[in-house]
């Protein structure tokens, strides 16, 4: 293992356990078995660290989700995988969600500046399948842009606003878990139930 894959494991152990104002520099150099200068040496601040974990870790889904987005498999079924993918991403990397809000809000050019790559996910293959199969009768009329942003919203928003959903329900971490993977399959249900004709 490369010392930056070092540092990126610690960070997301750290990030996950503490959140990006909790986390400390020092702590991550300690989780990933190097003094605190090299791990300045490779990233000069947790700011910049924070988003290179960012990135790393959305190499892995981007890929994963524009795969799902260009098949040839119906809008059901993409719908079903796609929650599948991303629930299971977010499971794994549950400190995301929160980061991408606090991003927009604190750093907004550099959330605008990702999601313009050239990799990351591009939904516009789905809302073009998604208007040929309206066009087919498969699917009852409506806004693509509205489903694409339901099925994103849904997936989101628990992991997003993870605090209040515990709070409001009363859950543990285990119990949160255990719902989060029946979403996987709760949510894709209801979307499809809702769009077909």
């Amino acid at each position: 293992m490369t010392t930056e894959e070092k540092i990126f494991n610690a960070a997301r152990i750290v990030f996950q356990k503490k959140g990006f104002a909790g986390a400390r520099m020092q702590e991550i150099a300690d989780e990933a078995g190097i003094n605190k200068a090299m791990l300045h040496y490779c990233f000069k601040n947790k700011q910049l660290l924070f988003e290179a974990v960012f990135k790393n870790a959305f190499s892995q889904l981007a890929p994963q989700i524009n795969a799902i987005f260009s098949s040839n498999e119906t809008i059901f079924e993409k719908i079903k995988q796609f929650t599948h993918s991303y629930i299971s991403f977010v499971i794994v990397n549950p400190f995301l969600p929160p980061f991408v809000i606090q991003e927009m809000n604190n750093n907004p050019e550099f959330v605008k500046n990702f999601f313009k790559n050239e990799n990351s996910p591009n939904p516009y293959l789905l809302i073009d399948q998604i208007k040929k199969e309206i066009d087919l009768g498969i699917i009852k009329p409506m806004n693509p842009k509205q489903l694409v942003l339901d099925i994103f919203s849904m997936t989101v928003f628990p992991f997003a606003a993870q605090m209040m959903v515990k709070g409001i329900l009363h859950l543990d971490d285990a119990e949160f878990n255990l719902m989060m993977e029946e979403r996987k399959t709760t949510i894709a249900e209801q979307i499809i139930n809702s769009i077909k004709k």
